[in-house]
């Protein structure tokens, strides 16, 4: 046995010529570091491997992809490497009740011009909302606009010249990081720009890069296809294929014309994409969100979404990530159904094994559905029906974020309810366009499609909770429950469980921008009326304006930002269980740590609501003998022994 035990530390399974390249890849670094690298590769190979038997000469692919671990793991800075042995010491650092997210545009957040170098210079706001996770939406090459919101990749290496450089971007990071906040940046897994070397070179003519795209000679395929296909943007990109004259085919373009399919199918494509993620991960990216990972593999007969092969793929990318940069985690962005999203997170096999975030689609869609109903019978049962996800991941909880709301009610929950699914979608459609008698929104309807029915929703969480139709009635009460409906959507984002993500300007209570269409590119995408820039002069007069409906909102996120910190029932691991609370309107949701439990009350009305003792007892708690964390004492019980709840009140029981 050597000094290093490396002959006895790589797994048998692994390609010899892959043993010798890693070798001399790390030959130049210190004994215990090459003692490390091989100590993951032992623990994460049966994971990497297992998933790839889908290509060919899976051992091979494996191999390919540790070489490129194995390279980036050798160019991995002091500070990460150090990083990276903090997050495998714990765990769980994402899923601790002090995580709290934030999401932005980079050029929507910093000064004017100041590009990523901006962003750091305003670390100082987040710190002091509570913020310990930012995820600044797409700031890679795009290509020229049209590029649906930066979501065209031109090129994963390279930033945006507007923001700033790949070192500007590393500097940012470390920035973040000194102040206890991790940087988390889109990556687009499913497609390309048109523009991206790849497709460049896949239109010059060369064969190997044609075979990283899904092309067609003629129709017969794509038509086969389209048989099952849905349409995302059925407006202005209808169909699922375009033609490419430079091709002499048809290339699968799911989302625009101009954003091609990558074939996943190819192996190359999985080691290109692997070698991207650790390039990230090596500037101090800590959290990748994995864009339209839903769409990666194809199925004919199927909608090609949330195919097996997806949560494989995914699995062994994040072993290649493990063996690498374990500080490096993974956000699948899944907006699917609930019966297929626990799957991003892992099931039977994949247990834990595929991304370690989700979003939690459903609970933001809900929120909005009691709020305009001012019942929470759906959302009780229909979230109380997504399965329980490993204990080791969490869910990304938000109640607004930079896309359309679309109305994702499952019929057979509303028929479980007594709701028919379709007449509530309309309702909700219509209520947050405006269009409901008695609606208090200011939403803007979204790709309507007259053949579905589906009207998505564009809208800041302030303009559809109603803050500025209220400001302009003069209205104390109006005003006091538009502020009041923001505040108890965050107060259960905030007690799901699971890192809640506030959206840029909702912790000002920010209006929609009624100047969204000023840029020509924007003007026929009206999500960009909830994507204004950070009225900075807006947070610097909170303190001077404290009875402000963006002094209100901000003062009361920081407030329950703090609080749940220090609540160690708000852990990931512990289960959120949501039921109805026999009050009207106000949903319960018990979480049941070792400790003891917690349970929250949220009144999804502007009505008094009192909740029975005896349910809350049931729930293990004493009415008399429980603390409000979020009132900051008892709650008032009346002598009934019911618990009463003002407007739009949320509340956090535990025993005293």
């Amino acid at each position: 046995m050597t000094a290093l035990g490396e002959h006895d530390l790589h797994p048998p399974e692994v390609p010899g010529q892959a043993v010798e390249t890693v070798r001399e890849v790390l030959a130049d670094l210190p004994a215990h570091r090459r003692r490390t690298f091989w100590l993951r590769v032992q623990r994460w190979w049966p994971e990497l491997l297992e998933p790839l038997d889908l290509y060919p000469d899976a051992r091979q692919v494996a191999g390919r992809a540790l070489v490129l671990a194995a390279t980036a793991f050798a160019g991995r800075s002091e500070d990460l490497h150090l990083l990276d042995e903090r997050r495998t010491l714990e765990p769980d650092w994402l899923q601790r009740p002090s995580m709290t997210g934030y999401a932005a545009y980079a050029e929507r957040f910093a000064e004017p011009g100041t590009g990523l170098a901006g962003v750091a210079q305003r670390v100082g706001h987040l710190r002091h909302l509570g913020v310990t996770y930012l995820h600044l939406m797409p700031l890679l090459l795009p290509r020229p606009a049209p590029n649906d919101g930066g979501y065209a990749v031109a090129d994963y290496r390279t930033v945006r010249p507007d923001l700033g450089t790949a070192e500007d971007l590393g500097d940012l990071a470390t920035v973040l990081r000194d102040n206890g906040v991790s940087l988390c940046l889109d990556l687009v897994l499913n497609h390309v720009a048109r523009e991206h070397p790849w497709a460049s070179a896949a239109r010059a003519g060369d064969s190997h890069y044609r075979d990283y795209f899904h092309v067609f000679a003629d129709r017969r395929e794509p038509d086969a296809y389209e048989e099952t296909l849905p349409e995302v943007f059925p407006t202005f990109a209808p169909g699922n294929f375009t033609y490419d004259e430079e091709l002499s085919g048809w290339v699968w373009t799911t989302f625009n014309a101009w954003q091609w399919d990558l074939n996943w199918a190819n192996p190359d494509v999985f080691c290109e994409m692997a070698d991207v993620i650790l390039y990230l991960a090596n500037l101090g990216v800590e959290i990748l969100r994995l864009d339209a990972i839903a769409f990666t593999w194809k199925r004919q007969g199927t909608n090609c979404q949330n195919q097996p092969e997806v949560h494989a793929l995914t699995q062994a990318l994040r072993a290649v990530a493990r063996i690498a940069a374990p500080a490096l985690a993974f956000k699948a962005e899944a907006i699917v159904g609930p019966d297929d999203l626990v799957s991003y997170l892992g099931r039977g096999v994949r247990h834990g094994k595929v991304s370690d975030l989700a979003y939690h689609n459903g609970l933001m869609v809900h929120i909005w559905s009691m709020l305009a109903s001012r019942d929470v019978a759906l959302a009780a049962h229909a979230l109380s029906r997504i399965p329980a996800i490993p204990s080791s991941t969490a869910w990304i909880t938000y109640l607004r974020c930079h896309d359309d709301i679309g109305w994702a009610i499952d019929d057979r929950d509303a028929a479980a309810v007594q709701l028919n699914g379709f007449e509530h979608r309309s309702f909700l459609s219509e209520f947050y366009a405006g269009e409901f008698e008695g609606s208090f929104a200011d939403g803007l309807v979204f790709q309507h499609n007259p053949d579905t029915g589906d009207r998505r929703i564009s809208g800041s969480a302030a303009s559809l909770a109603g803050v500025g139709a209220a400001a302009q009635s003069g209205e104390s009460v109006r005003l006091s429950d538009a502020v009041g409906r923001v505040l108890v959507g965050y107060a259960l984002i905030l007690g799901w469980g699971g890192i809640p993500v506030i959206w840029s300007g909702d912790e000002i209570a920010t209006l929609n921008d009624s100047d969204w269409q000023r840029v020509p590119q924007h003007a026929d995408d009206n999500r960009w009326a909830h994507r204004p820039a950070l009225d900075w002069d807006v947070v610097a007069s909170l303190d001077g304006a404290p009875t402000s409906a963006a002094a209100r909102v901000f003062d009361g996120l920081r407030s329950m930002i703090r609080i749940r910190s220090g609540l160690v029932h708000f852990h990931a691991a512990v289960r959120a269980r949501p039921l109805p609370t026999s009050a009207p309107g106000v949903l319960g949701v018990t979480r049941r740590h070792p400790v003891g439990p917690l349970v929250g009350l949220y009144n999804m009305t502007e009505y008094e609501r009192y909740v029975p003792g005896w349910w809350l007892r049931e729930q293990g708690l004493d009415p008399y003998q429980v603390t409000d964390h979020l009132g900051g004492g008892s709650p008032v019980v009346t002598e009934h022994e019911d618990i009463l709840l003002t407007a739009y009140q949320a509340a956090w029981l535990t025993a005293r």
